[in-house]
């Protein structure tokens, strides 16, 4: 069920508005903002995530107990398929680059610069340092977005899943230092295997000899952030020159679109074999 599951999430992803209509995190960040202002609560970052991640997946894994015996599970089919849309990344990611994408096109550096703050949160002192932070941005993104929850609902369920996007929403949104500190903790946690195994299909969809490097020095390493991991494999891998301005500086982003595309294609044929021989 679980390939099938995913196969359907890309279909609904590309092909419907469904994605946007289950993505509506409004009534998690009210209770975020609740639990962070509570005095009960306030100095129990711990506590907090535990109602606000563990919570909501013990109510999932009960939920799944009980639809999973019923009509040989085909009860609990849409509620992993829900799971996994909710917990994919948010916004469009190739969307929110087209303003940036119009204006280095044009070399319209200032252009570009305001762009890239207001649709990408992203600042640069230079147009060279620009497109590196925004290349990068691509490869995060397209990680947290959509590799590392596969991964993880294919490995241990749509609990893993969740539990995965709500300490992503918890280390982005919160405002209290120590509970976006340790969201932030055991996300480095989920993140260290399935950036790895990124990196792995890098090498073997792109210039295996220069992830080779990289990784020789960066495979063990727990300091690495799984963003700066796969920025720095993804531009080897896929061979990206140095920054320049106009059409060659967009082609940069189209050859790491690309890469990540046959990344995927790499993961879903992994999946339909483990499929078809378990």
């Amino acid at each position: 069920m679980s390939f099938l599951v995913l196969l359907l999430a890309v279909w609904i992803e590309k092909f419907s508005a469904l994605r946007q209509k289950v993505q509506r995190d409004g009534w998690w960040l009210t209770r975020l903002a609740r639990l962070e202002s509570s005095p009960r609560t306030a100095g129990h970052p711990w506590g907090q995530l535990a109602l606000l991640v563990l919570l909501p997946a013990v109510v999932l894994g009960l939920l799944l107990l009980v639809l999973q015996p019923l009509a040989y599970g085909l009860l609990a089919l849409p509620v992993h398929l829900l799971v996994v849309i909710y917990a994919l990344g948010r916004g469009d990611l190739l969307g929110g680059l087209g303003p940036f994408r119009d204006a280095w096109r044009r070399e319209d550096l200032q252009a570009a610069l305001h762009v890239a703050k207001r649709d990408l949160d992203i600042c640069a002192d230079s147009g060279e340092q620009l497109l590196e932070r925004v290349q990068g941005h691509l490869l995060w993104q397209a990680y947290q977005s959509f590799f590392a929850v596969i991964f993880w609902y294919f490995l241990l369920g749509p609990v893993a899943a969740l539990s995965y996007r709500l300490l992503a929403l918890a280390a982005e949104h919160g405002k209290s230092p120590a509970l976006v500190e340790r969201a932030a903790q055991l996300r480095h946690a989920f993140d260290w295997l399935p950036v790895r195994l990124l990196a792995a299909s890098f090498a073997l969809v792109g210039n295996f000899v220069a992830v080779g490097r990289v990784m020789l020095h960066e495979l063990l390493n727990w300091h690495i952030s799984a963003a700066q991991l796969v920025e720095k494999v993804g531009l080897v891998a896929g061979e990206i020159p140095a920054p320049v301005t106009g059409p060659e500086g967009i082609n940069s982003l189209d050859r790491i679109w690309e890469l990540l595309l046959r990344a995927a294609v790499l993961w879903y044929a992994g999946f339909a074999l483990y499929t078809v021989l378990l």
